[in-house]
């Protein structure tokens, strides 16, 4: 028994010594190819003192025995770098830098909000006022036929309201539209962008190097199709739009306010936006993590960057989402949409 104890033991000393050893490999086989990504896509890479970073992280590095630990210095170096918009996804979890939350900032009524996890709604204020709550959009599968997918639903609810009703003007709800994917978001206010260039990005110069535009029913990226929805009834460019934003609004719920600037008939309301205005593009990294990865600017359909949404009628915490039309967002949009012109 002694024999075979102590056989047994050496064996898994080795095993675990070659646990290790694996581990070790893998966190340096990741963070070499993240360091070569970031040095030569990130927007802001000629800023960094790539070589005092990297030194920095590989000592911290040295740390670690299990790969998934190790990721935990994603958000410091991304911190470091200023990359407060850029994420790694590895096994359904988002490595990033954290967003402090300060609830004295926020009004009782938009933390139950947000605590519910706000989904698309759609509604009709007063019988004459079309409401779309536009929030956040998280997926990872971005085929044609799945944005598609998640589009059509959100349009053909802006239809029908559209169609049976008259309306005499939209409110467009960003409050609660932390990020995710733009091309459902402005797929789906298709009818109200129409067809026109409704965004871009611009290099680290300012120099515009892209342009979006919706065309048909189709998301066009630089000429590309990127995706569709089937359109019904006649567009609603020309209508009155108050777009409402809140200090969360980012990243594409930004972009969505963004898409309709130097649109005719607009009113912005509410909170100055977060400022993650960066254009986000996905990397591959090893063993299935992705690297979403700040690469250009975003601009408007006139080439304007907006480093945050300043809405033209200042409102902070005067929210009330269990009766809107009490709200003071709600009433100041009400206000612009029933002025004459």
């Amino acid at each position: 028994m002694k024999k075979v104890f102590a056989l047994f033991f050496i064996v898994s000393l080795h095993l675990n010594a070659q646990h290790k050893s694996a581990s070790k490999d893998s966190i340096s086989v990741f963070y070499d190819k993240l360091f070569s990504t970031l040095k030569k896509e990130y927007l802001y890479k000629d800023k960094v003192d790539w070589r005092l970073i990297e030194a920095e992280t590989n000592e911290k590095l040295l740390l670690y025995n299990n790969f998934k630990e190790s990721l935990k210095e994603v958000a410091i170096l991304f911190g470091k770098i200023d990359a407060t918009h850029c994420k790694v996804f590895y096994q359904d979890k988002a490595y990033s830098v954290s967003v402090k939350l300060m609830p004295e900032n926020f009004s009782d009524q938009w933390k139950t909000k947000y605590a519910s996890t706000p989904v698309f709604e759609t509604k009709v204020l007063d019988g004459k006022y079309g409401y779309i709550l536009m929030p956040a959009i998280i997926f990872k599968d971005l085929s044609s036929k799945n944005i598609h997918k998640i589009a059509q639903p959100m349009y053909n609810e802006i239809a029908a309201i559209k169609t049976q009703n008259k309306i005499e003007g939209w409110i467009i709800d960003l409050r609660f539209n932390t990020g995710g994917n733009i091309y459902p978001m402005l797929l789906a206010l298709y009818d109200l962008l129409g067809d026109n260039s409704v965004w871009g990005t611009l290099d680290v110069n300012k120099k515009q190097v892209g342009i979006i535009k919706l065309s048909g029913g189709k998301y066009i990226d630089n000429s590309s199709k990127v995706s569709y929805i089937n359109t019904k009834g006649a567009l609603l460019d020309k209508a009155k739009v108050a777009i409402i934003t809140g200090s969360l609004t980012a990243s594409s719920g930004e972009l969505t306010a963004v898409a309709f600037k130097g649109r005719a008939n607009n009113i912005f309301i509410g909170e100055q936006t977060m400022g993650m205005t960066t254009s986000n593009f996905m990397r591959s990294l090893p063993y299935d993590a992705t690297l979403i990865l700040s690469m250009a600017y975003n601009c408007d359909r006139n080439g304007v960057f907006y480093e945050h949404i300043v809405p033209d009628i200042a409102i902070s915490k005067q929210d009330n989402f269990d009766d809107l039309l009490s709200d003071q967002n709600i009433q100041e949009a009400i206000k612009f949409i029933d002025k004459k012109s």
